[in-house]
């Protein structure tokens, strides 16, 4: 019996594996639970029993490398990436796994265990393994990019809640949880709350997974996926589309470029006006303002990093003059610093995955801490611009 001959196989396929044809193709859907030992044993039972040519798992590259690179951490460069400005980007990533790891040690399953079966299935048959899923990178900055500021902020809010959150799973949260997917469950209320993250997050990624599977080689293809995707799945792999319009990162919007321009300007402008309005003592008070509340708040906020002591000077003294210069934060300045009077070891970079499973470990390693500063300072220093520019105004006019 070989692969090409699916409709020769018996019909003993688990009950939630679906099995399509597609342009002359056998296609077996396995709909997995993330945190679910039997989707393992139905990936097992599915690929013994059609002896795929290929076999697709929901993965990209990056998530590939991460499940089966347990060493990958050792390879991060953390002033490389303070200096790319992705410090948000990776903080934000570490939560999300942070999250994801704390389900799946009150469940006692290793998370994308079904996948990483798919993944060893693939290199002991010999069938040809195919990473579906869209670059996790872009799927978050379509996400982040096409909501509006309010938006991004109660986002923040949710994922923070969920790192900060100790609260134990139920037993309905937890049935809840093994029916979605791996990306999904992580932002559920963010998606109810958000259609856009929906549809960015989840539904975009249905046509990508139906399109790749559609295009996997050979006459016979094993998919898996997580079973909240296969609805998705369903409805578009009949069809051709293009992925192009997937891949498109959105495009900058020009009124945050516009108003960090202003800002500065317009405050600028109330301190050389204060001089002609009240004198040169009026308009050193005005500076005074803007130094001394840029500068601590910038400075609190590296301190409650636990930041060294030259970061949190670093914050206090950069804040004031980056706050006037759209193109430097601040949070890049202390980061750095930071990042050079304590670089991360090899084992710090090791520890990550241990240490993002608690709100201590956050604060405590070496790597997380630097990301923690960047942030943090950043938050300090636009506070600080807010309220002292809503003060100097306040004076002036």
């Amino acid at each position: 019996m070989t692969a090409n001959q699916p409709e020769s196989q018996p019909r003993q396929l688990p009950p939630r594996v679906e099995e399509l044809t597609v342009d002359g193709k056998t296609i077996y859907l396995v709909g997995t639970a993330h945190v679910s030992p039997e989707s393992v044993k139905d990936v097992r039972e599915t690929v013994a029993l059609v002896q795929p040519d290929a076999i697709c798992v929901e993965l990209c590259p990056s998530r590939y490398q991460a499940l089966t690179r347990r060493d990958a951490w050792r390879q991060m460069d953390i002033i490389k990436i303070v200096k790319e400005k992705k410090a948000l980007f990776l903080l934000a990533q570490l939560i999300m796994t942070s999250f994801y790891r704390k389900i799946g040690a009150q469940l006692g399953v290793q998370p994308g265990a079904e996948m990483i079966a798919g993944i060893e299935l693939a290199a002991e048959t010999g069938a040809e393994l195919v990473l579906a899923d869209r670059d996790i990178e872009i799927t978050l900055k379509r996400v982040w990019g096409f909501l509006g500021f309010w938006a991004k902020l109660k986002m923040i809010g949710h994922l923070l809640a969920g790192v900060l959150s100790t609260e134990k799973l139920d037993a309905d949260l937890i049935e809840e949880i093994k029916k979605q997917d791996q990306l999904e469950h992580i932002m559920a209320e963010v998606s109810t709350a958000f259609p856009e993250v929906k549809r960015r997050l989840i539904d975009e990624r249905d046509i990508y997974l139906a399109q790749k599977i559609r295009q996997a080689p050979g006459q016979t293809v094993v998919a898996v996926v997580g079973a909240g995707h296969l609805p998705g799945i369903r409805q578009h792999i009949h069809t051709d589309q293009p992925l192009e319009p997937l891949l498109e990162l959105p495009p900058p919007a020009r009124w945050p470029m516009v108003v960090k321009w202003a800002i500065p300007a317009l405050i600028v402008a109330m301190i050389i006006g204060g001089f002609f309005k009240g004198g040169s003592q009026f308009s050193l008070q005005s500076i005074y303002i803007w130094v001394a509340v840029n500068g601590v708040l910038s400075g609190l906020g590296a301190a409650l990093a636990m930041g060294h002591p030259l970061t949190v000077l670093a914050a206090v003294v950069a804040a004031p003059l980056t706050s006037l210069n759209p193109m430097i934060a601040a949070g890049w300045v202390s980061g750095l610093v930071q990042a050079y009077v304590k670089k991360p070891t090899v084992a710090d970079l090791e520890d990550l995955p241990l240490a993002i499973s608690t709100v201590k470990g956050f604060w405590r390693n070496p790597a997380c801490r630097i990301l923690l500063v960047v942030v943090l300072s950043n938050l300090g220093s636009s506070l600080g611009t807010f309220i002292s520019g809503s003060w100097i105004a306040a004076r002036f006019f």
